[in-house]
């Protein structure tokens, strides 16, 4: 797989390389499949989220621009989807439709110096258990917010709250549209039967023109989002500068934060299934980059946040889509639908559009892997579970900082059970080996030398360990010997509790030889200044710490000698 260059936008690439016109007339056709595919899953995204259809056009024309243009992936599609649906709905609730550009613009300004800060990398260490934990809580939660027009509910101000809101469709149930129902159950049956028949087939738009073409021509009383939204702006707004205070700042920095985390794994997870498809590897800070500027420009246009579209990007690619031309030509017919086409939505029945979510919150889900994971192990069952019950009952952010949190103390634990201080008393790990134990040869250790190896990394998870093991000794040796070749990480934690065990010594008389000492470890031991005073106690390898222990003990006044007394307190 070919790696891409770091900070070099994924189009000056492909154009350095060579682009013909057999290349462009692929991106062209990749490009229109694409727009047909993007068209009513925009336009689903923004109604889902509390906003008007347009909004989510525009957010495909403007941001779907700028993540072709600028981001490091080479077939990448961008524009609204369901990660960001949770985050946006409860923005413009609670600060309305100018506190979602502020966080929009927040969260590009984070991405892009995430993105200049190398930082991309980091995204990867977040938990698969948390991932899959909240995708799924969101597929529930959007799928919910459409009870009420697939069933044509009667009912006005629903609740935001998941309980609450189940609350009021089952003690309403009786006020079902039955042509709205049927209009919905029909456009999810077109859906799945087109699916089945071919993949090749724009599912989602078929269902629209479908059901619309029959509430048109039989005209069915049921809501439309021409009745929903009756003013609909024609073409792209004028970029405009959102009005802003510090305190406003202040409340949407969560968020803001939240807003870029979702981008930058949405960006990375469909990046990632784009390398496989053409076999080029994405530059993932240059990934953040554009999406960062997409979603500052995306604000700027009143559109809502965008991110890389897993389902979009898959199309594009099996369309014949191979460079981000592609992208630029899906975002340019979308922006002609914008000018010449928004008559045609106030015809699209709300129903429609809720059969649309449907599938999506369905193909977010990713059940399978979901009941994969919860098998595994129940470790990763519990975050599992607690950040999607935490997403759906309270709030993404609270979900996903509470399962990073609880993931990382999780690892934390193992980590530190998997480090072992073992007493050694026999001529066994010599650093000649390779790590493997052989036959346990009889070796001459003093009866007044201790030897303690440490197998695994020293950190805070564990340094309490290390002092009590030491402690629990019966007898402190005149020499104690610290194995530390199989100790390749030393934390501040871990160096404090060295300080302690030097403290302990010290008070016993006893004598510390550090024995082959890592890069790191000893690095950490030079910053904190207690190598200047060890220069005395430190053997390259066992044979040599053996050695000097045997020659300290030959003088009596050796070792009180040069137990140094400046070791900090």
């Amino acid at each position: 797989m070919k790696s891409a260059n770091p900070f070099v936008p994924a189009l000056i690439t492909c154009l350095r390389e060579g682009y013909n016109f057999k290349t462009f007339r692929s991106d062209v056709v990749a490009g229109v499949t694409v727009a047909i595919v993007a068209l009513p899953l925009a336009m689903a995204m923004a109604v889902a989220s509390g906003a008007s259809p347009d909004k989510g056009l525009v957010t495909a024309v403007v941001a779907g621009f700028f993540i072709s243009l600028l981001g490091g992936s080479r077939v990448q599609i961008g524009g609204p989807t369901g990660a960001f649906v949770v985050v946006i709905f409860d923005i413009i609730s609670n600060y309305g439709f100018n506190g979602l550009i502020i966080a929009s613009i927040m969260a590009g300004l984070i991405l892009i110096v995430a993105g200049y800060a190398k930082l991309g990398k980091l995204i990867k260490y977040i938990p698969y258990p948390v991932i899959t934990g909240f995708t799924t809580g969101i597929a529930v939660i959007i799928a919910s917010s459409q009870v009420k027009d697939f069933f044509g509910l009667g009912v006005e101000n629903i609740p935001a709250d998941f309980l609450n809101k189940w609350y009021v469709y089952l003690t309403n149930f009786n006020e079902i549209n039955p042509i709205a129902f049927c209009m919905g159950f029909l456009g999810l049956l077109t859906i799945i039967i087109s699916k089945k028949i071919s993949p090749q087939i724009p599912s989602y738009l078929v269902s629209i023109l479908l059901i619309s073409t029959i509430v048109f021509v039989f005209k069915l009383d049921i809501e439309t989002i021409g009745t929903r939204f009756p003013s609909l702006p024609k073409g792209l707004p004028a970029p405009v500068w959102p009005e802003f205070s510090l305190s406003q700042i202040r409340d949407l920095v969560p968020s803001a934060f939240t807003i870029a985390f979702l981008a930058g794994i949405e960006a990375l997870l469909s990046a990632v299934v784009a390398d496989g498809l053409i076999g080029h590897k994405h530059s993932l800070n240059q990934e953040l980059i554009g999406q960062g500027v997409a979603n500052v420009a995306s604000g700027i246009f009143g559109g809502i946040p965008a991110t890389g579209a897993i389902a979009r990007t898959a199309t594009n690619v099996k369309a014949g889509g191979r460079t981000p031309v592609a992208g630029i030509c899906h975002a340019v017919f979308l922006l002609i639908f914008l000018y010449t086409s928004m008559d045609i939505l106030a015809y699209i029945p709300m129903a429609a559009l809720a059969a649309v979510l449907f599938m999506v919150s369905w193909g977010m889900s990713d059940l399978k892997h979901f009941v994969q994971i919860a098998k595994i192990s129940p470790s990763d069952r519990t975050i599992l579970f607690l950040t999607f019950v935490l997403t759906v009952l309270v709030d993404l952010t609270v979900a996903i900082g509470v399962g990073v949190t609880f993931a990382s103390l999780l690892f934390m634990r193992h980590m530190s059970r998997s480090v072992e201080i073992r007493r050694q008393n026999c001529m066994n790990e010599y650093e000649s080996h390779d790590g493997e134990d052989p036959h346990d040869d009889e070796i001459d250790i003093p009866s007044d030398v201790i030897v303690l190896q440490i197998n695994g990394p020293l950190f805070y998870g564990f340094a309490t360990e290390f002092c009590d093991r030491l402690k629990s000794l019966e007898k402190m040796p005149r020499i104690l010997i610290l194995r530390m070749r199989f100790m390749p990480y030393l934390d501040a934690s871990g160096e404090n509790s060295i300080e302690e065990i030097l403290k302990i010594c010290r008070e016993h008389k006893t004598f510390i030889i550090f024995s082959a000492v890592r890069p790191q470890p000893r690095k950490i031991l030079e910053k904190a200044g207690i190598r200047k005073h060890l220069d005395g106690a430190i053997a390259k390898d066992f044979e040599e710490a053996l050695s000097m222990s045997k020659k300290m003990l030959k003088d009596e006044d050796f070792i009180v000698k040069h137990i140094d007394p400046t070791i900090k307190n």
